[in-house]
C-alpha cells in the first residue's frame, strides 16, 4: 500500500513538472483578418497549454469555440465575436483560463438550452475581465465553477419577456466566485445565484432588468457590498439562504404592484447594514425570516419602508432612519416577535425632556391604516384623508388592533449619521 502511494505521488509530480515545462515554453498566437491565422476557434484548437492568443480588432463570425486547456485569450482593439444566433459562443472547460477585451454578441435564444456568450463549465481559477456582451440570451454563465473572477464586464440584453430572456451573470453550483465592477441590464435577472456559496459581489450596477436586479437562493455565506440595484421589475430577491452580509448597497426606484427593494424569504442569521432604500414600492419585505440584524440603513421616500410578516421572529431593527415613507412599518398579524430599538422616525412627535437625544415616549411605527391596507389593499385610495388621520390618532391613544409588542422604546430624536464608505456606481 505504501509503495502504491509513493508511485502515485511520483506520477503526480511528473505530470505537474511537465505542465510547468509546457507553460515555460508557452508561445503567442496572433489572430487578425490579415494574419496567417484568421480564425479564433482554430487558434484555440492549435494552442498549447500556457499559450497566449492575441486577437486583433475585427468581426469574427464564430460560435461554439471551446477552450479545454489553460490559455489566455486576449482581445486587442476590441475584436467582436459574433455568434450569428447559432448556439453558444465561448465555452471554457479548463482551469486557469484568462479572457479579456472582447465584444460577444448575437447569442441564440432557446427554450431548451441555456445558450450563453461565455460559459465556464466545471473549471476553476478562470478570469473573465473587461468584456462586453450584447444581445445575448445568457451573458456570462458559470456552472460548477470554483475560485473564478468575473470583473469589469458590460452585459446588455434586449429582453422583452421573462421567458425569452436569460440572466446577465448566472452562477449555478459555484464556490468562491468574485463578481465585481460589472454593469448589467436588459436581462431577466441581472445577477442570479443558485447554490453559489462563499462568494464576493461588489460594486456592480444592475438596472432595468425584467425581473430582479439580483436573485439568489440556497446561496450561503456570500458578501454583497457597494452594489446598485435600480429600476428593476421587482428589485432584489433573497430566498432560502443563511449567513449573508449585505452592506453599503443602494436599492432605488424599484416600483410596481409587486415590487420591492429587497425581498427576504426564509432567510436566517444574516446582516443587512448601511444600505440605502430609496423610492421603492417596498424597501424590505420579510417573510419567514429569523435572526436578522437590520441596522444603520436609510429608508427614504418608499411606499412601505418595511413590510414585516408575522411569521418572522427574532429580527432586530436598530439605528435606522425612516424618512418620508408613506408607511414606515406594516405587518399582517397581531403578535410580533421582533425588536425595534434606537431608530429615527420622522413621524415621531414625542419629546425629550432630559436632552439625551432619545425620545421619552415610546414610538409605535405601525398605524391602524397600514393594518387596514394589509387586509384590504384597495383601501389605499383613502390615504391622507381626514378619516384615516382620525383613525390613526384614536389608535395611538387607545391601541387595540396594532401589535402591542411592535414598539421602539428608545426612538432617536435626530437623524442618525453613519461612518459609511459608499462608492457611487
Amino acid at each position: 500500500m505504501t509503495d502504491h502511494i509513493k508511485h502515485s505521488t511520483t506520477y503526480i509530480g511528473i505530470a505537474f513538472l511537465l505542465l510547468l515545462c509546457s507553460i515555460a515554453q508557452a508561445g503567442t498566437i496572433k489572430v487578425c483578418p490579415t494574419c496567417p491565422e484568421k480564425s479564433v476557434s482554430k487558434a484555440v484548437a492549435n494552442a498549447k497549454a500556457g499559450d497566449k492568443i492575441l486577437v486583433d480588432g475585427g468581426v469574427y463570425k464564430e460560435n461554439t469555440i471551446e477552450i479545454n486547456k489553460p490559455v489566455s485569450l486576449i482581445g486587442i482593439n476590441n475584436p467582436v465575436l459574433d455568434g450569428q444566433y447559432k448556439g453558444e459562443i465561448l465555452t471554457i472547460r479548463s482551469s486557469h483560463v484568462f479572457v479579456k477585451g472582447f465584444t460577444f454578441r448575437n447569442v441564440e435564444v432557446s427554450y431548451l438550452s441555456d445558450f450563453a456568450a461565455i460559459r465556464v463549465a466545471e473549471a476553476s481559477h478562470v478570469k473573465i475581465i473587461n468584456n462586453k456582451v450584447q444581445d445575448a440570451f445568457f451573458g456570462i454563465y458559470l456552472q460548477r465553477a470554483d475560485s473564478c473572477v468575473v470583473q469589469g464586464n458590460r452585459v446588455k440584453g434586449n429582453g422583452k419577456t421573462e421567458t425569452s430572456a436569460g440572466n446577465a451573470i448566472h452562477l449555478w453550483y459555484c464556490n468562491a466566485i468574485t463578481v465585481k465592477d460589472n454593469k448589467v441590464s436588459g436581462h431577466r435577472d441581472g445577477i442570479y445565484f443558485e447554490f453559489a456559496t462563499n462568494s464576493h459581489i461588489e460594486n456592480n450596477l444592475s438596472q432595468n432588468n425584467l425581473r430582479y436586479g439580483l436573485h439568489f437562493m440556497f446561496s450561503d455565506g456570500n458578501v454583497y457590498k457597494h452594489n446598485t440595484f435600480r429600476q428593476n421589475g421587482a428589485g432584489v430577491a433573497v430566498m432560502y439562504t443563511k449567513n449573508i452580509l449585505m452592506e453599503n448597497n443602494l436599492f432605488e426606484n424599484n416600483w410596481g404592484a409587486a415590487a420591492y427593494g429587497l425581498l427576504l424569504k426564509d432567510i436566517s442569521r444574516s446582516v443587512i447594514r448601511n444600505n440605502t432604500f430609496k423610492r421603492n414600492t417596498t424597501g424590505i419585505y420579510l417573510e419567514g425570516s429569523s435572526k436578522l440584524d437590520v441596522e444603520q440603513n436609510d429608508f427614504l421616500n418608499n411606499g412601505w419602508a418595511i413590510r414585516l410578516l408575522a411569521n418572522c421572529t427574532e429580527d432586530t431593527f436598530r439605528l435606522n432612519n425612516f424618512i418620508a415613507n408613506s408607511f414606515d412599518v406594516a405587518t399582517n398579524g397581531n403578535v410580533m416577535l421582533n425588536q425595534f430599538s434606537g431608530n429615527h422616525w420622522d413621524k415621531y412627535h414625542g419629546y425629550d425632556i432630559n436632552k439625551d437625544q432619545v425620545g421619552d415616549v415610546p414610538y409605535r411605527p405601525v398605524s391602524l391604516y397600514s393594518m387596514l391596507v394589509e387586509r384590504v389593499p384597495s383601501s389605499v385610495m383613502f390615504m391622507r384623508s381626514f378619516i384615516v388621520n382620525l383613525m390613526d390618532r384614536i389608535e395611538k391613544v387607545i391601541p387595540s388592533v396594532i401589535p402591542e409588542q411592535l414598539v421602539d422604546a428608545s426612538p432617536s430624536m435626530k437623524k442618525i449619521s453613519y461612518d459609511r464608505d459608499k462608492k457611487s456606481v
